[in-house]
């Protein structure tokens, strides 16, 4: 169980705190609420964008990495559809250095002209090499513009082409920056072997001057329920074919979620797993398999995809996965499948409360879902799902109106 303390500042920024005895290192986890879906339809890759130029310095620390260096940590950052994540651990004695340093990005970032075509150069090299002239790079951004016809998630975090950032003017950035870097869109959280009240007190000192504003939040359109199936076949260079189903699901805070991601550990949690035994050991269709969930704050999707072997028709491997969703409908599911799956969904719930860093990242992301008791409750909701239920949920969600099929198509 992750003990911890709450405050919220007058100016809007959420604070929590853990004290960890066990750990000679202080982890400083900041996370803002603003990630791909916050972006418009003819400005995305703004997110990912000031991942990078958060690293550019200030007036006062023009080198964002050195103080942290100096003080013997290390720091980094992610982006996703939903949220921007940027951390710190050092040793506990060097605390008041990640704070002060965080705050001072927080409302004096280098966003120089200079400052951003460097880092609008980057991400659009990023964008070529890693989506574009990768094989396989686009299959990714190709299913979510299949799945989602309305909401944000139908692009991915680096955006829809790199000519957003490329004509991105100084103004978008700094209206992007005053809109979603500010006290009220972020989540500071805390972990180390420090006194809790202290650790508030610090946060306070470092934060509590910093005016809020930027202006409202704009809404996040529904993605409307899919009512017939979807399908996209291309051809590009690559080794060989891909097949992806998709399917629409619950939201994070749903129970669907939970069944989704038990389910999705059934069929391909391992070398032990059903399609990894089916269809690669006993039927030698695929190359590699795998099924997964998005886990996005709203609606996602559940996923299950195949790489095919040379012999294998596109009108084989499809019906091979397909049966394998039947098999989950009829609620074919061992006592043993059931209870391995939960047993590893519960030691790495246990073993991520054991690295500080972890725990500052748990009570960042759990704080900005809205539903904090969920970090010290999921283990329990694995735990209550049942091989019924499971049934259900795939009864609900594995319908051909549902999917949305990729084929990705060696030439």
């Amino acid at each position: 169980m992750i003990k911890y303390k709450q405050a919220k500042l007058k100016n809007g920024l959420t604070i929590l705190v853990n004290r960890d005895k066990a750990s000679k290192l202080a982890a400083v986890n900041i996370l803002y609420m603003v990630g791909a879906r916050n972006e418009a339809p003819d400005k995305t890759g703004f997110a990912h964008l000031f991942e990078h130029l958060m690293f550019r310095g200030t007036e006062s620390v023009p080198d964002f990495d050195m103080p942290i260096q100096m003080a013997c940590g290390e720091n980094n950052a992610f982006t996703n559809n939903d949220y921007t994540n940027f951390y710190i651990t050092l040793p506990k004695e060097n605390l008041s250095t990640a704070l002060w340093l965080e705050s001072d990005r927080m409302r004096n970032l280098n966003l120089s002209y200079e400052a951003c075509e460097t880092e609008k150069m980057v991400v659009i090299d990023e964008f070529k090499q890693r989506y574009l002239n990768q094989p396989y790079g686009d299959e990714s951004m190709l299913l979510r513009g299949l799945c989602y016809k309305v909401h944000p998630y139908r692009w991915s975090t680096i955006g829809i082409s790199p000519e957003h950032i490329e004509r991105a003017t100084l103004e978008d950035v700094h209206n992007f920056y005053n809109l979603h870097y500010r006290p009220s869109r972020a989540i500071l959280s805390i972990s180390a072997d420090v006194d809790e009240d202290e650790m508030i007190r610090m946060a306070t000192e470092y934060f509590a001057d910093i005016e809020d504003c930027g202006g409202d939040i704009a809404p996040i359109p529904a993605e409307p329920e899919q009512l017939e199936p979807r399908r996209l076949e291309v051809e590009r260079e690559v080794p060989a074919t891909d097949i992806t189903i998709a399917f629409h699901m619950g939201d994070r805070l749903s129970r669907e979620f939970f069944l989704g991601d038990l389910c999705s550990d059934l069929l391909a949690g391992g070398e032990s797993s059903r399609l990894v035994n089916h269809l690669i050991k006993e039927r030698g269709l695929f190359s590699a398999v795998n099924a997964y969930i998005t886990g996005s704050l709203d609606a996602g999707l559940f996923i299950v995809k195949g790489r095919l072997m040379p012999n294998t028709t596109e009108e084989e491997a499809e019906t091979a996965l397909w049966a394998e969703l039947e098999e989950m409908k009829r609620g074919n599911i061992s006592d043993y499948e059931l209870e391995k799956v939960k047993n590893k969904f519960e030691a790495n719930m246990l073993m991520g409360e054991i690295n500080v860093m972890n725990k500052a990242m748990n009570l960042g992301f759990y704080a900005m879902t809205g539903r904090m008791e969920l970090i010290n409750e999921e283990a329990n909701i694995y735990r209550s799902l049942t091989r019924c239920e499971v049934a259900e949920f795939a009864h609900k969600v594995f319908t051909v109106n549902n999917s949305s099929t990729l084929i990705y198509r060696a030439k």
